[in-house]
């Protein structure tokens, strides 16, 4: 019987000590993922940093760890009132990526709180804000929503974050808007811009109107008095040819009686008018000559 209690005995201090040994040895490895730094804390003070993963050992019982997130984080501002350069009160609604560049100054600085570091995010990146938009007119800033606007509020920024460990990538503007009581006022006035630009078009417009149609008006013009003037050459060529054709009939005295006959005949045409045709002619007369035959 004492030989069983002996053996039991012993295998209870066994089984203690590999329970003892197992806790250890849990106690003494610390495994790391790819997102995010451990570090190892030894009587409150930062002995090491382990950013690479995979498992490491540190001292069980006497060395702590604690996780600072390693991957990039996105936090939304509250929106808030800037004015510009121009006098225009605009509300930005933003976030702002960032992540952690140096775990103990984050610690030491922040107690590795992410609400602490989105808190003074908030008050940088306000700044910031701020500061670009004043000196920015309305219209740029509206136009430059492409990531112009993003990149100088970041690059303003700078190292303002560094002495607390954090690292600003981006700050975006999800939102640009008015606040409410300005809203009615500017419509009006962009109604009235929009107005004063279309007129200025329609101006414009019937300008060009008045150009184009005095310059036609102009070229008809132009173009029937050179018509005109091309019938005068062409009608006074007809006349001078006429007055040649009858120039060499009369100068013909073959033709010269005959054309007298057809002229005479065209008169007597013409003076037959009424109800009387009877025609008494003069036996000396040049048209009773013609009708014997004797031209």
């Amino acid at each position: 019987m004492n030989g069983f209690s002996k053996a039991a005995g012993r295998t209870a201090k066994i089984v203690v000590i590999a329970a003892i040994l197992l806790v250890v040895g849990l106690n003494a490895v610390v495994t790391t993922s790819a997102r995010e730094y451990k570090l190892i804390t030894q009587f409150g003070q930062v002995v090491r940093i382990q950013d690479q993963p995979g498992p490491s050992i540190k001292i069980p019982f006497i060395q702590t760890t604690l996780s600072i997130p390693k991957y990039k984080m996105i936090s939304d501002l509250y929106p808030s009132d800037v004015t510009t350069k121009d006098k225009k009160v605009m509300t930005v609604d933003s976030f702002v990526i960032w992540e952690i560049s140096d775990p103990v100054k984050y610690l030491s600085s922040l107690n590795a709180s992410k609400e602490n570091a989105e808190v003074r995010l908030g008050n940088v990146v306000y700044n910031s804000i701020k500061t670009v938009m004043s000196a920015t007119d309305q219209q740029d800033i509206i136009s430059g929503r492409n990531g112009e606007l993003a990149q100088a509020i970041t690059d303003n920024i700078g190292g303002a974050m560094d002495s607390y460990g954090i690292r600003i990538l981006s700050v975006e503007t999800k939102k640009l808007d008015l606040p409410d009581s300005n809203k009615e006022a500017v419509y009006q006035r962009m109604i009235s811009e929009r107005n004063n630009i279309a007129a200025g078009y329609k101006a414009d417009g019937e300008y060009q109107s008045n150009l184009i149609k005095n310059e036609t008006d102009r070229t008809v013009k132009e173009t029937v008095a050179k018509a005109e003037a091309e019938a005068e050459q062409i009608k006074a060529a007809g006349e001078a040819q006429y007055m040649q054709i009858l120039s060499d009939a009369y100068n013909d005295a073959s033709k010269a009686d005959f054309y007298n006959y057809v002229r005479s005949l065209d008169a007597l045409k013409a003076s037959l008018k009424g109800g009387d045709k009877t025609v008494i002619l003069d036996g000396d007369s040049e048209l009773a000559r013609l009708l014997e035959g004797n031209w």
